[in-house]
């Protein structure tokens, strides 16, 4: 048999074999649908796209030692959520969009707001976060390192949801990719709307959780 045809048919084999283009489970490889389910890895703050029975295997608490979580799908809308000008600003975010959330390695709850360069942690005290939770008690609901408080708060909008953590993430990375100039531009602010849509469709029902 002439060998080259006989490496021509080898590599039209591979290819016919090969599996489709798509993301893929970063465990076993299975491909994924373009919807699918995420995990943690807690040390590097790294997000991993996994298929229905890898993220199963992670469920349970302690799952790999716990160097895995994996991220749940809860959305929940916070009903008549208000902070006022002077706790705001206390906080001292130097943009109305932000999303917290308990970091379990450092044991503090952190604060990180997106931007053109990405996810920028705020390294201010935030004193004044005990008061608002103190307001909003199904905060304490969420689950350490993979559940996320966001928050919008600007002149014409103030609300907040409880998200899964890979879903604020896709915040920043849409404003990372679409911010323009200084102000944004038409572009980033319109999927910017699309999202929290999305966002608060998923999330049904509110939460009526404000204690005055």
């Amino acid at each position: 048999m002439d060998p080259a045809k006989d490496n021509v048919a080898m590599l039209s084999e591979m290819l016919r074999k090969r599996p489709p283009e798509g993301e893929r489970c970063d465990f076993c490889a299975m491909p994924v649908a373009p919807e699918h389910d995420h995990l943690i890895e807690l040390a590097a703050r790294r997000i991993l796209c996994t298929c229905r029975p890898c993220h199963i295997v992670f469920e349970p608490a302690g799952a790999a030692q716990g160097k895995y979580r994996a991220i749940p799908n809860r959305y929940r809308e916070v009903a008549e959520f208000v902070v006022d000008d002077a706790t705001w600003d206390s906080l001292q975010l130097p943009i109305g969009l932000v999303f917290f959330f308990y970091n379990s390695t450092e044991r503090r709850t952190v604060a990180f707001y997106p931007g053109p360069a990405g996810a920028t942690e705020s390294l201010l005290p935030l004193d004044e976060w005990a008061g608002i939770v103190a307001r909003y008690p199904q905060f304490l609901s969420i689950e350490p390192d993979v559940e996320a408080i966001l928050i919008q708060r600007n002149r014409e909008v103030s609300r907040c949801f409880i998200v899964p953590i890979d879903a604020a993430y896709e915040l920043v990375g849409l404003i990372r990719t679409c911010w323009k100039g200084f102000d944004g531009g038409q572009e980033a602010h319109q999927k910017i709307a699309q999202y929290f849509e999305r966002v608060q469709t998923r999330s049904g029902s509110k939460i009526a959780a404000r204690i005055s």
